[in-house]
């Protein structure tokens, strides 16, 4: 990465199944990312619990001496639903404000193999960044195609022209976990100068509340 700025990366955000996957690649990679967080004395912020993919990589940040932050919505602890969080837990009242704490927490986002939910904050974070909400990178980590429809999709709807060349550039992706770390310490963020101009504080003249339940 020589020649190349590198962002500071302090904590990942990672989004991912509470299931295992059908393919055993799936948890390996999972496991995997873990350890590369760790060796990088990187901390990890996720959605909580020990389920699925989401305990192999906080298992894993965790043997390796980093912070986990599991935030989890209080729904989800009744009956021990999902299982004891690998490190310290935050309990919040919605799914909305986990993705809030989620955003507020964390220097980067990577996504792993998951379902609705994972999609769900994939695409929330990439809109967030796409109204500069936030700046941070967000990647993918691409595991035996996983993600490949989801990519050609995205790329289809640039061609349609309903997401921009520009907004494409928000989302990362990357077939290993070390490689889509360096990708996302060299992120920048290109900012669209018109939706850069929309002010999201709570004093604004244009936004009386900070409003994060925008979707385009």
């Amino acid at each position: 990465m020589e020649g190349v700025s590198v962002r500071k990366i302090k904590k990942i955000c990672v989004f991912c199944g509470a299931n295992s996957g059908k393919d055993v690649a799936f948890v390996n990679a999972a496991f995997h990312l873990g350890e590369v967080l760790g060796k990088r004395k990187i901390d990890l912020v996720y959605g909580g619990g020990k389920l699925g993919l989401m305990g192999c990589v906080s298992t894993a940040v965790a043997q390796h001496e980093r912070q986990v932050l599991g935030i989890i919505p209080s729904a989800f602890t009744v009956n021990n639903l999902v299982g004891e969080t690998c490190g310290k837990e935050i309990k919040v009242a919605t799914m909305q404000e986990r993705l809030v704490m989620m955003m507020e927490l964390s220097d980067a986002f990577i996504a792993l193999p998951g379902g609705f939910g994972t999609l769900e904050e994939l695409f929330q974070m990439i809109s967030w960044a796409q109204l500069s909400i936030h700046n941070k990178p967000i990647g993918v980590l691409n595991i035996n195609g996983f993600f490949n429809g989801l990519l050609s999709f995205v790329d289809h709807a640039v061609k349609q022209e309903f997401i921009t060349p520009r907004a494409r550039k928000i989302l990362i992706s990357a077939t290993t976990a070390d490689e889509l770390v360096d990708k996302l310490q060299a992120f920048r963020f290109e900012s669209d100068p018109v939706l850069s101009k929309l002010k999201w504080s709570p004093s604004s003249s244009q936004k009386e509340k900070l409003d994060l339940t925008l979707r385009l």
